[in-house]
């Protein structure tokens, strides 16, 4: 009998010893937001922001395959005006000319060189696409 105690005893002692504290996982809380930098004004950390002032431009053109990209843009300060040009599948070339001023968004014209070529394949014989 005492024998069952003390295995019992024993028991109730593993029991209890096994209570380590269970590893709890989740996301990492997200970081703080970057200070939104003013121009021109001194930061906290007494270093001064360089106004937003740049040009840049380059061309993609790819005569094997008949591909054209190509960017320009130029921004000073808040003022941004800029193009792009793309070669869409369907053969067309398509112009983007656009600009910001300050607030007021992001103002595009987009024009297109060329007419869309659609050539015909099996798939569109097959369902009677095109007739």
């Amino acid at each position: 009998m005492s024998g069952k105690v003390v295995l019992l005893l024993a028991l109730v002692a593993m029991v209890a010893a096994d209570r380590r504290p269970r590893p709890t996982y989740g996301a990492p809380p997200p970081p703080p937001p970057p200070p939104r930098p003013t121009y021109g004004a001194q930061q906290e950390s007494s270093e001064e922001v360089a106004p937003p002032v740049y040009n840049f431009q380059w061309e993609v053109r790819d005569e094997y395959s008949g591909n054209r990209f190509d960017h320009q843009e130029d921004r000073e300060y808040d003022n941004t005006k800029g193009s792009y040009s793309v070669q869409l599948p369907d053969g067309r070339l398509q112009h983007v000319t656009y600009h910001v001023e300050g607030d007021s968004g992001y103002i595009a014209e987009v024009n297109y060189e060329g007419e869309a070529q659609y050539p015909e394949s099996d798939e569109s014989r097959e369902y009677g696409y095109g007739k």
